[in-house]
Order: structure tokens, then sequence, then C-alpha cells
């Protein structure tokens, strides 16, 4: 297809997927720290410290697949109010609070964050400091067309990952944030949505500098 998901090592990717548990760690008798040290071990210290972080981050947000991912095309308010009434209650939305997610002044890489100082991964009142892939299961995040561009970013990036990792390596660390992003997400837009943002300039990854590909 045209925004990029043709790609082999993602088709093959998809294929194995679908004899995916959903479980986060290779062997039901290891934690994660131990696959990150002993089945990633080619990596640097530095590097093992943020796959650890990741793997942490999957298995907090394996329950969270199960909440549909808020996708919006209409700039409304109230329209959004009536569509998303969890959304709007859980982070105390009022009608600025919806305009200003909706209108870009809360966009993050890949979403608007309902409220980006009331995190699940931060002390009140602190910015979150989350991983971008992270945003795609969490409960504060809502897509939105101009968000399409990072998102298949994200996507690519994805793929690059898989090429690079071993099955059950990838699906550790990215299996649920990727199944989300492919199953749930991009199918809510209009083919040509997405066809036209893929031709549209993307910024890049914000990753830790460790995380940085060479």
């Amino acid at each position: 297809m045209a925004h990029g998901r043709a790609l082999g090592c993602a088709v093959a990717r998809r294929t194995d997927r679908r004899a995916w548990t959903g479980r986060t760690t290779i062997d039901p008798n290891h934690s994660a720290q131990v696959e990150g040290d002993h089945d990633l071990s080619s990596h640097t210290p530095a590097q093992l410290d943020a796959i650890e972080g990741i793997i942490e981050d999957a298995q907090g947000d394996i329950r969270r697949k199960a909440e549909p991912p808020t996708v919006t095309t209409s700039e409304d308010a109230a329209e959004f109010a009536a569509s998303f009434p969890r959304l709007v209650q859980d982070a105390r939305l009022d009608a600025e609070g919806i305009a200003a997610l909706l209108g870009g002044a809360q966009d993050v890489y890949v979403a608007g964050c309902a409220s980006p100082l009331n995190s699940p991964y931060a002390p009140a009142g602190k910015l979150c400091p989350a991983r971008p892939w992270v945003c795609l299961l969490c409960p504060l995040a809502t897509f939105t067309p101009r968000h399409l561009p990072n998102l298949l970013g994200l996507e690519e990036y994805f793929s690059r990952q898989a090429a690079q990792m071993t099955l059950d390596q990838f699906m550790a660390i990215f299996g649920p944030y990727a199944a989300r992003l492919d199953e749930d997400i991009l199918p809510r837009f209009p083919t040509a949505a997405i066809d036209e943002a893929g031709q549209r300039p993307r910024h890049t990854l914000p990753l830790p500098v460790e995380e940085i590909p060479r």
C-alpha cells in the first residue's frame, strides 16, 4: 500500500503474530528483566536499561488494549463529549479543555493528550516521560487525522525493529503497541486520508539517545 505497510518484514510480523497469546515474556518462568539480560545480551548496558523500561511499559499496558482507542475526525467539542464520555469524565475535560485537545495545543508525537500533567506514567503534575508508542494504549490519547503522518512513521519504526529482532523479542517489547496501531487505530481512518498522510512530512521519532538507530 502507498503508506508503506507492504514492507516485507512487516508482512512477516503480522503473519506470525496470529499465534501470539499476548504474554509479554518469552518464558513464563523468566521475568522480563532476566529475558532482557540474557535474550538481548548483545546490547550495551544503557540499551538494556532502556529495553527493561520498554518491557515494563508493555506489561502495564496489556490491560488497556481492552479499551477501544479514541479516534476522531471531528473538531466539534459537543460531538466529541457525546462520543467519548469516559475520556471526558476521566480527564475532567470541560469545553475549553476539549477545544485545546482537538486544536492541537496538547499534541505529543502520535496523539493529542487529554491531560499531559496527569499521566499514568508519572507523578501528578509532571509531564509524561513515556516513549512515543506508549500513547497507542494510553487512555488519555486521542488520535486525529493530523497525527497520521507520525503514526505512519511509527509503523515504519516498528517494521525496522521487527527486521532486527527475533519474533519473540519483538512481541515482548513492541507487540501490544504494533497490534493496536495496525488493527485498531489506522483502520479507523479512511484509506484516502492515510494515503494522503503518507505524502506529508513527519517529525523525527523522539527517542532517548541510547535508543536512536545507528
